[in-house]
């Protein structure tokens, strides 16, 4: 049934692509090669560099994901960079040479390929480098990114460890000096137990011919090529990831690329900032939706936004991907509670939360985040204050221009910091707050003096 289904999604194609695929001896899809006219035409475009990326099925296929990469790419979309689709039979030598042999076979333009980026726990290195002998073959930062992210979390490390890892990954990630990538490793070393280090093989961020390949990128675009990747992944995840049927898994995706091309330049989501839920094929209780609807965020806040109200928001996003839950709604207030802390959303446009980022910058928090998120909705212009929305906020030259306060600056940092030690204080055993206060007892009399009691 589904392999017919697949058949009939070809003759709905109005550019027949290209599909190969076996089936075994009780109907069951084998083998797949997967590329539309439009992927071929990309390759053929930007052939240089290519990244594989592997989504693995609960039934034990392997979806290999070929995606182009490098300066001359400016794709902007989930998919926009993906030039074929691949299934082998086995995550054997004889099974990949097999697969990698028919994607020559359909793309010429393979003998210009110069570098390929796989996952650094690829094994089967030697089958790329026989069917590929002019391309060097390297790790992906991006790869690398997610393999030591996974680790932190696996170590069950301090919380305040494991958050000044994750921010110092992702500070290395945007900018990827020599500098910089010696630091993170001086870290891991200084904050990994010994007998757990080399499973996280720190030698690779050490490993200069890796980081050239990455280093190109300014911070900015380093963090929309991870972000985009983030997304793109997530994506194949939901489709292919998630479901124990392989046939339905492909048929799905393959449906989603389809609905999805009408805009060639950009693979886009298929959503514009009028269209406010997921695609139709999606229904809200299929696995894992959230991991959609999330990526459909993310991409309408990188349409509407500014560049610097989009970093805001998708920090906040971050939190709400990691702990969220929705546990209250009403016709007029939506009560969202994320870790610790409670707030109160106003869903109706421009929508308003009690928390302070929120009150601050005038942006969509986490909570107001987490509304949308648990609605299948997007990011409308309407919830945005015009000064963030794209075309509408003030020049570089006018904020650069703009008057700059030291005392407002100061109370600003004193404000913050407060708020921190607050919360550090409020969230801590009896013992760890009796001996926070005495610290901040004794920094507080060796400032004014022993003699003057100071208000805490």
């Amino acid at each position: 049934m589904a392999l017919t289904m697949l058949n009939e999604l070809l003759i709905e194609d109005p550019s027949p692509p290209v599909l190969l695929y076996q089936v075994n001896k009780t109907a069951k899809l084998d083998t797949l090669n997967y590329q539309s006219c439009f992927m071929q035409a990309v390759f053929a475009h930007f052939p240089e560099i290519l990244f594989i990326h592997r989504t693995y099925n609960p039934r034990g296929k392997v979806l290999y994901t070929f995606l182009v990469d490098g300066p001359r790419v400016q794709l902007e979309g989930p998919l926009a960079r993906a030039v074929y689709f691949a299934i082998p039979a086995k995550e054997d030598a004889e099974g990949l040479a097999q697969m990698f042999q028919v994607f020559k076979t359909f793309n010429p333009a393979w003998e210009r390929v110069c570098t390929i980026l796989v996952d650094p726990c690829f094994l089967p290195l030697p089958s790329l480098a026989m069917e590929f002998p002019a391309a060097e073959v390297l790790p992906s930062a991006f790869h690398i990114c997610k393999f030591l992210q996974g680790k932190f979390y696996q170590l069950s490390l301090e919380q305040p460890v494991e958050q000044v890892l994750l921010t110092s990954l992702q500070n290395t990630m945007c900018s990827a000096t020599a500098g910089n990538l010696r630091k993170l490793y001086t870290l891991l070393s200084n904050c990994i137990p010994p007998d757990q280090l080399p499973k996280l093989h720190s030698y690779w961020l050490l490993n200069d011919r890796i980081w050239l390949a990455h280093r190109w990128r300014s911070r900015a675009e380093s963090s929309r090529y991870f972000q985009g990747l983030e997304v793109t992944t997530r994506v194949l995840s939901q489709f292919f990831g998630t479901t124990s049927s392989v046939e339905q898994g492909v048929i799905s995706l393959l449906r989603y690329m389809q609905q999805n091309s009408g805009d060639k330049a950009s693979f886009g989501l298929g959503l514009t900032p009028q269209s406010s839920h997921v695609p139709s094929d999606i229904s809200p209780q299929s696995p894992k939706v959230e991991h959609l609807v999330e990526a459909c965020i993310q991409h309408s806040l990188n349409t509407i936004c500014t560049g610097p109200a989009a970093q805001l928001c998708l920090g906040e996003l971050a939190v709400v991907q990691k702990s969220v839950h929705l546990i209250g709604s009403g016709s007029e207030k939506v009560s969202i509670q994320i870790l610790e802390d409670t707030h109160r959303v106003q869903p109706q446009p421009p929508p308003s939360c009690s928390c302070h980022f929120n009150q601050a910058f005038h942006l969509p928090c986490r909570h107001i985040l987490a509304m949308l998120s648990a609605r299948h909705q997007v990011l409308q212009p309407d919830m945005l204050s015009p000064q963030w929305t794209t075309g509408c906020a003030a020049s570089l030259d006018d904020i650069l221009g703009s008057k700059w306060s030291e005392t407002l600056d100061k109370h600003l940092a004193v404000t913050l910091l407060t708020e921190e030690v607050g919360q550090l204080l409020q969230h801590c055993s009896q013992e760890e707050f009796e001996r926070r206060y005495r610290t901040l007892r004794e920094l507080a009399d060796s400032w004014i003096g022993p003699y003057e009691q100071v208000q805490l």
